[in-house]
């Protein structure tokens, strides 16, 4: 008899917390809690960066020949506080060609488009000491040192130059990252 008890009280109770959970589930809706340091949930609904490497002017194999990352020396940013914080007048003067955000004022690992990659235009070279008119610029919002690139942004960049090498031919040996990029 103490058996039959105790098989429904496992029973009550396992009915019990699942009836919780699904509530729990309901309550939060579309919104679902945060899985730590890599959720799926949110890296699926970053555009795909094939999506990303289109542009608007007409995009020729022998246009761009390397590629250079480098951090915006900032925490936070997108396309248009980089411009505020740099002095420009809007965010189509970036001197980039792809900025990936890290949380912080872009969903992390979102790779914005500027317009200088939209008129297959080259950056100036002031800020970018590897590149010359056949260069895409890459900017990750990191200072590279307190607040490192995080792993979205990592994997988004990884994707991001194996794209554009294989769209536009660029050997690896021709991908500058920063020093301390792992």
């Amino acid at each position: 008899m103490s058996i039959q008890s105790r098989e429904a009280k496992v029973f009550t109770v396992l009915l019990i917390s699942m009836t919780i959970c699904a509530l729990l589930m309901v309550a939060l809706g579309n919104n679902p809690p945060s899985a730590g340091a890599f959720c799926l949930d949110q890296y699926c609904e970053l555009a795909p960066v094939q999506e990303v490497v289109r542009s608007r002017a007409r995009q020729h194999v022998g246009r761009w020949d390397a590629i250079e990352i480098r951090y915006s020396g900032t925490s936070v940013g997108n396309i248009g506080q980089l411009a505020s914080l740099s002095g420009l007048a809007s965010a189509e003067e970036v001197n980039c060609h792809f900025v990936i955000c890290n949380g912080r004022g872009g969903a992390d690992g979102q790779i914005q488009t500027t317009n200088r990659w939209h008129r297959q235009w080259s950056v100036l070279p002031n800020s970018w000491p590897q590149a010359d008119e056949k260069t895409i610029c890459i900017l990750v919002v990191s200072d590279g040192r307190s607040t490192p690139p995080t792993d979205y942004q990592r994997k988004r960049v990884e994707q991001l130059v194996e794209e554009l090498c294989g769209h536009f031919d660029i050997r690896p040996g021709c991908v500058y990252y920063p020093e301390d990029w792992q």
